[in-house]
């Protein structure tokens, strides 16, 4: 019962926080400190909830190194994005208004902070962490790719490609992330710069959800394939190859340092008759 305990304790927290924070976006500020607020809380559930269900330290939210982990995270996700973006407007057509909004900023500064945290929790802190137990890293993280995937299909504008890029390139990175590390700060920091770079910078639509004005008054028009069309950027071939780019780069390290967790063998009766004691 562990997983459900988990999921219901920090799904709550995100649940009731995600949905302060977007109902409050009339006021950056409350936004901000709502969506700040969301982070922390549910950092917090996590911590214990997933302490007193395992009864271990909870190392992958360990407070040592925290920062620098999450500011190495939120660099890699702001450059990503940024040669995606700078790959699709050398192969579409893009036009640059100058300023956009600073409010607009500082609110999807506080929606993408309790959206990365959350999902982080949730996806690779529950989800990805206890299938890889029992399956291994490769298969949970082609499990819990697919299924971040598949859950962007409840947004306004999504599309069955847009679902699979997302999969692709989002679902297998952050958990490859985790797994280099073995602690969450880095794929929290990574979906937060990259989330924060699309929305609250270059003012693009998000998995097939439109968001306010950011800081640039940026719009990009062209074939779907290069664009992402309605559902954004992340729908973009240029998003799946950095992604995949990356995650390559992530198992790899997590390879080097021995991290990766192989799956389990099923045991035979036969072998098992031979282990037990005569």
């Amino acid at each position: 019962m562990r997983i459900v305990w988990q999921l219901v304790a920090v799904f709550a927290i995100a649940l009731i926080g995600n949905q302060a924070a977007a109902a409050a976006q009339g006021n950056p500020w409350l936004s901000l400190g709502l969506g700040a607020l969301t982070a922390v809380l549910g950092v917090l559930v996590y911590r214990w909830v997933v302490g007193r269900t395992e009864r271990r330290p909870v190392t992958e939210l360990a407070r040592k190194g925290a920062v620098g982990a999450m500011a190495r995270g939120i660099l890699i996700g702001l450059a990503l994005f940024g040669v995606v973006i700078v790959n699709i407007a050398s192969a579409a057509e893009y036009k640059l208004d100058g300023l956009g909004s600073v409010t607009g900023a500082v609110t999807l500064f506080g929606v993408m902070t309790a959206a990365a945290v959350s999902e982080e929790l949730l996806f690779r802190g529950i989800l990805f962490r206890i299938i890889e137990e029992r399956a291994g890293s490769w298969i949970a993280l082609a499990l819990t790719g697919l299924l971040f995937g598949l859950l962007h299909l409840v947004n306004p504008d999504a599309t069955l490609w847009g679902a699979i890029a997302i999969a692709i390139e989002a679902g297998g990175m952050l958990a490859a992330a985790y797994v280099a590390t073995r602690k969450l700060w880095l794929p929290i920091g990574l979906h937060f710069g990259w989330n924060f770079a699309e929305s609250g910078i270059f003012s693009a639509g998000i998995s097939g959800t439109d968001t306010q004005q950011g800081l640039l008054d940026f719009e990009i028009s062209g074939p779907q394939l290069i664009t992402g069309g309605d559902f954004g950027p992340e729908g973009s071939v240029y998003s799946v190859v950095w992604g995949v780019l990356l995650t390559i780069v992530f198992m790899w390290l997590a390879h080097r340092r021995g991290h990766v967790v192989p799956r389990r063998r099923r045991v035979g009766r036969g072998e098992a008759a031979a282990a037990l004691p005569q």
